[in-house]
């Protein structure tokens, strides 16, 4: 076993001087965080402030909206810091916090998105028993299964990363990632990957299933119904199957970062594809539901109109 020490910080070698560039960076990024930001707010403000809303697939709505400010936030702030700094470096428990909050965002978004098509398969295949199934009380306790679980999960991952001595300080990514941490260590890390494969598993893998198997009911269903049965079922499941779709290539595409080095003529195609689950779906998530589902976009509509009159 190599000698390795806890160290103090992390360099992200990825940074690297881009003279005039890097404000422009910096303005593009601040906006796109803003957007985001905004976005979000105005589902759960709108899902809050009007009772109408406070039905399951909306309450899971507005958990999306969040998780998604949550882990932005543990990743953008940091981002602006370093696009600016000339020294790109992070400290040791700086980079576990970032860790920590990143991954726990990436695997509730799944889990959300998997209550969902619980609810969605509810609704659709056993429609006259939805409202004793999918009571104020069954639905808090999925968010709270949804989000506790990932924490718990994650509060595992970054205990035993943290254990781990290094042999190196140099993370070839924009944020510290786990594996990237973890592959620095001078000792073996079966542990962890064991850990990191069970967990992929319970919050990947059978999510994905249990969605898919979700859709194969409500589909079936859908063929033996009427024509507007079938329009009213789409318009209701085909926001969360754009958002489901687009998550799982996105976090199939950071998998594969982060288990594969790129050469380093690749290497700005594989920091765009390892950001791409902290950029698409914070902006497209609210995107879709917002203009979709006809209650939400009312209402939205209805805010903005009554801001208007009272500015004016």
């Amino acid at each position: 076993m190599e000698n390795g020490t806890f160290s103090s910080h992390f360099h992200l070698s990825v940074f690297q001087d881009y003279g005039h560039l890097k404000y422009v960076f910096f303005v593009l990024t601040i906006t796109l965080y803003f957007v985001i930001i905004l976005f979000n707010v105005i589902i759960v403000v709108v899902t809050i402030r009007n009772r109408t809303l406070h039905q399951p697939m909306y309450i899971f709505i507005s958990c999306l909206s969040i998780n998604s400010l949550f882990g932005t936030l543990g990743f953008y702030p940091r981002l602006f810091f370093d696009l600016l700094s000339v020294i790109h470096t992070i400290s040791h428990p700086a980079c576990l916090i970032q860790i920590f909050v990143i991954y726990t965002y990436a695997m509730c978004e799944f889990t959300i998105l998997t209550v969902m098509a619980y609810d969605r398969h509810i609704a659709i295949c056993d429609p006259l028993k939805y409202n004793s199934i999918m009571t104020l009380k069954v639905t808090g306790t999925l968010v709270g299964i949804a989000t506790i679980y990932p924490i718990i999960c994650m509060c595992v991952v970054v205990s035993l990363t943290g254990r781990l001595p290094m042999c190196g300080n140099k993370i070839a990514r924009v944020y510290c990632a786990n594996w990237s941490v973890v592959r620095l260590s001078c000792i073996a890390t079966t542990l962890n990957n064991i850990v990191g494969f069970f967990i992929t598993v319970t919050t990947v893998f059978i999510p994905l299933g249990f969605v898919l198997y979700s859709y194969i009911k409500i589909l079936a269903v859908c063929y033996k119904s009427s024509k507007e049965f079938r329009k009213k079922a789409l318009q209701t499941c085909l926001p969360h199957i754009v958002t489901f779709v687009n998550y799982s290539i996105t976090m199939f595409c950071e998998i594969i970062i982060s288990r594969f080095e790129l050469g380093n003529e690749l290497q700005i195609l594989a920091i765009l594809l390892s950001l791409e689950f902290l950029i698409i779906p914070p902006v497209l998530n609210p995107l879709i539901y917002g203009l979709n589902l006809p209650d939400i976009r009312k209402r939205i509509t209805n805010l903005f109109q009554k801001k208007v009159i009272t500015l004016t």
